[in-house]
């Protein structure tokens, strides 16, 4: 366990952000792997494989529920010193993490095919979805485990085992990649079906490494039976930090669903190079996440040890870095977006699609730092609704315009960029008004002072 109530919060969240980075990376990296070797299979192959990594982003923001209920309730149980509340909360999610795989592998199941016929361009598209999805189940099923984990670690200022696992599992996806989509060395190319069975291979090598690591080095909490036994009253505690952040993910799934929507009628190649530049967008963010990601256990911390005053620093701090890093890839990506987005298709068309997107979108870089922060902080502090009515607003603000203009005679793929910049910005602006008056409504009232660094 790591003390985060002292010390330099500076220091803090540099220490903890690059192994957050460096695992999200990998992650990210290894779903580009995918993608690139998708390719290969053909253009409806990449444009399935996309759309149904919009229901995965869906199943991850259950997944979120579960891990930012974990990890704020873990983190102030920390600052208080209560260590069998921590425990008790690891083992109780725990639990709830199994529940929620088996139901998402049942629903999965059902209804891929259902979902990918709703957002597909062509049969073709659909079918390559509706496979990936059968295949990649597995592996967020096994994810809910591991997202609690990872949650309890950060939860108790830990990081870089997280960091080692990822890095690892996604050397083995990457490994499995080519062999099992391609056909490298065997001579029997599973295609997209082959992407879906190398991450659910490399998921369970994640879980067996992280509960490896909780038997024989984690000393803070740890799987106790007696207490995996479900109570209402802590789910209930889970939940009720946990929901509105799943409700975000919601949130962004529908927008991505409108976006899926609206490109329709530009065909496959419009769908597929949405999903290539939305993947490395992604990935171009996610060293400003990670600082966010390290600040809220930091915020957690000292708020459940009551002094406010690092609470207040750990939001600044975390903002100005943020938006440092972000202002440094929005440069790379208006200067050289073809450098980024090479290699993940050869339809010249599907590239135009991803360059236009990548420089437009990367425009709100800076607001969505600010966001990524004030989201880390309201799970900081244990109220996470402002979070999704922030999150609302955009959806609602970008999906009516969005669905109008696309039913309108004259529409271009432009457009969905522009209202996306200027809705990330109103959620920004709106992010930071509501954290100011939850800093009022809950930090006013404990009286402490910040300890000299």
């Amino acid at each position: 366990m790591k003390d985060l109530t002292q010390g330099s919060i500076v220091s803090h969240i540099l220490s903890m952000a690059p192994p957050i980075v460096a695992g999200m990376i990998t992650i990210m990296i290894c779903q580009l792997v995918d993608l690139y070797f998708v390719a290969g299979v053909g253009e409806a192959a990449v444009a399935g494989v996309s759309a149904a990594g919009n229901l995965a982003f869906l199943i991850n923001g259950l997944m979120q529920v579960l891990g930012v209920g974990t990890g704020a309730l873990i983190s102030q149980a920390v600052g208080r010193k209560d260590r069998a509340d921590a425990n008790l909360v690891y083992n109780q999610s725990l639990g709830l993490a199994v529940v929620c795989g088996l139901l998402t592998w049942v629903a999965v199941s059902v209804f891929a095919g259902g979902y990918m016929r709703t957002v597909a361009a062509d049969e073709a598209t659909v079918a390559a979805g509706t496979t990936y999805l059968l295949w990649f189940v597995p592996a967020l099923v096994l994810q809910f485990v591991t997202q609690v984990m990872g949650a309890a670690l950060r939860g108790t200022g830990i990081v870089r085992p997280i960091m080692i696992v990822q890095i690892s599992v996604v050397m083995i996806n990457i490994a499995l990649a080519p062999v099992l989509i391609s056909g490298w060395g065997t001579g029997r190319p599973f295609g997209v079906a082959g992407a879906g069975l190398a991450s659910s291979i490399a998921m369970l090598f994640a879980v067996l490494m992280l509960w490896m690591y909780f038997r024989r080095l984690e000393r803070y909490v740890g799987v106790d039976r007696a207490q995996l036994r479900p109570q209402a009253r802590h789910w209930q505690r889970i939940l009720n930090v946990g929901l509105p952040a799943g409700g975000e993910f919601a949130i962004i799934f529908i927008w991505m669903g409108v976006i899926y929507y609206a490109l329709r009628d530009f065909g496959a190649a419009a769908q597929a190079g949405f999903g290539i530049g939305t993947r490395v967008l992604g990935l171009i963010q996610m060293p400003a996440l990670a600082i966010a990601l390290a600040a809220g256990p930091i915020a957690g911390q000292n708020f459940g040890a009551g002094n406010a005053a690092r609470v207040k620093e750990t939001f600044a701090k975390a903002a100005v870095i943020a938006t440092v890093v972000m202002i440094v890839f929005t440069i790379l990506a208006q200067c050289w977006p073809g450098l980024l987005l090479g290699g993940f298709a050869s339809d010249a068309q599907t590239i135009a699609v991803a360059v236009v997107f990548l420089q437009l979108v990367s425009l709100n870089l800076v607001a969505q730092g600010l966001n990524f922060v004030c989201s880390s902080m309201f799970q900081g502090l244990g109220n996470t609704k402002p979070v999704l009515l922030s999150s609302g607003v955009r959806l609602v603000t970008y999906a009516l315009p969005v669905l109008w203009l696309s039913a309108r005679p004259g529409f271009r793929i432009e457009y969905a960029w522009y209202i996306s910049n200027l809705t990330t910005t109103l959620q920004a602006a709106l992010s930071l008004w509501l954290l100011h008056l939850e800093f009022r409504k809950r930090l006013t009232p404990l009286k402490s002072a910040l300890p000299a660094e």
